[in-house]
């Protein structure tokens, strides 16, 4: 009879069915895991998102008046090509150079803060259109779709200036999410012939997981949900708009001058988004201020929305954006 070696133990059945059921536990806690990850990435872009309130109109705690300002603006209805009525003002020069339609942020403040700008560029011979966009004071809608329809609403606005005075040559400036939806109007428009982009997100991806880790959640859970957030915004939104969005739209830019402006030390849209998108464009203008500006202006001029923020208070701002407007236009 052969005999087992004194260091080898024999394997019976039963150890073997002991061990088959050990693999099988960790394989299941592993696949368990691996499942409990996937959910958790995907469902924080759902819980995320609900806290920028963006299925709702926002109703502004603060809105200026044109005559608070100084300024003669004429309220007007602008329509879009989906229907909507959209708030705007009109305020005109004599022999204008160009229009410039003014677009705000995703919540505050009221693009009437933009009165001031009107009036300065009022007097430099320039005209403008202030629009609140969709979902936005007095405008309807009620959803904000992060640029990726309210391009619509600038577009209405290229239409009635063009309706009137065809051959006037037309900006867009937007601040924030103002910044991204002109940045893919001037994709998508191209009857535009110039685009000031203050602080825009490259996409709204960035922007999301950037805002994550200002909050305080550490690496790497924002890198890994990042790739999650554009399925959200398919399904909610519509895949067929996942690219309109800034880093894709700015390269339909076909030569038409830009000026890019943004803050190395923004905390609410970081810079590496001015970076990104200015790779796209090589040849824009751009203005870059040290600190964490939002509105790329001092915040002495910004921090209190009950005050009138005047360019001509920040010599080097206005200085930036007159500069660039008188160099094409």
């Amino acid at each position: 009879m052969k005999m087992l070696s004194p260091l080898k133990t024999a394997v019976t059945p039963t150890m073997y069915r002991k061990r088959s059921r050990k693999r099988k536990a960790y394989v299941i806690i592993i696949a368990a895991f691996f499942v409990l990850s996937l959910t958790t990435l995907i469902v924080i872009p759902f819980i995320g998102m609900s806290t920028f309130d963006l299925n709702k109109p926002v109703v502004f705690g603060r809105v200026w008046t044109s005559e608070e300002v100084g300024v003669n603006a004429r309220e007007i209805t602008l329509v879009t090509d989906d229907g909507l009525r959209l708030e705007a003002w009109e305020v005109s020069a004599d022999r204008p150079h160009a229009q410039v339609i003014f677009l705000s942020g995703i919540q505050s403040p009221s693009v009437t803060f933009y009165f001031p700008h009107a009036k300065w560029l009022q007097q430099n011979n320039y005209s403008s259109i202030l629009i609140e966009m969709r979902a936005h004071g007095g405008s309807e809608g009620d959803e904000i779709a992060l640029g990726m329809k309210e391009y619509l609403d600038v577009k209405a606005a290229v239409d009635y200036i063009k309706s009137r005075n065809s051959d006037l040559p037309v900006m867009v400036f937007g601040v924030s999410m103002g910044g991204a939806t002109a940045i893919n109007a001037f994709g998508r428009i191209p009857e535009l012939d110039g685009l000031i982009s203050l602080s825009a997100y490259a996409t709204w991806p960035d922007a999301f997981v950037f805002n994550m880790r200002g909050m305080g959640i550490p690496e790497p859970i924002p890198t890994l949900v990042k790739p999650f957030v554009w399925p959200y915004m398919g399904f909610t939104y519509g895949f067929s708009n996942l690219r309109i969005n800034p880093l894709t739209q700015i390269e339909n830019h076909n030569g038409r001058p830009a000026l890019l402006m943004h803050t190395t030390g923004d905390s609410q849209v970081s810079f590496r988004c001015f970076e990104k998108l200015r790779v796209k464009i090589p040849h824009a203008d751009v203005f870059v201020r040290e600190g964490d500006h939002h509105f790329v202006m001092y915040d002495n001029l910004v921090s209190n929305w009950d005050d009138l923020a005047e360019p001509e208070n920040d010599p080097e701002y206005a200085a930036a954006i007159l500069g660039f407007l008188n160099k094409y236009f």
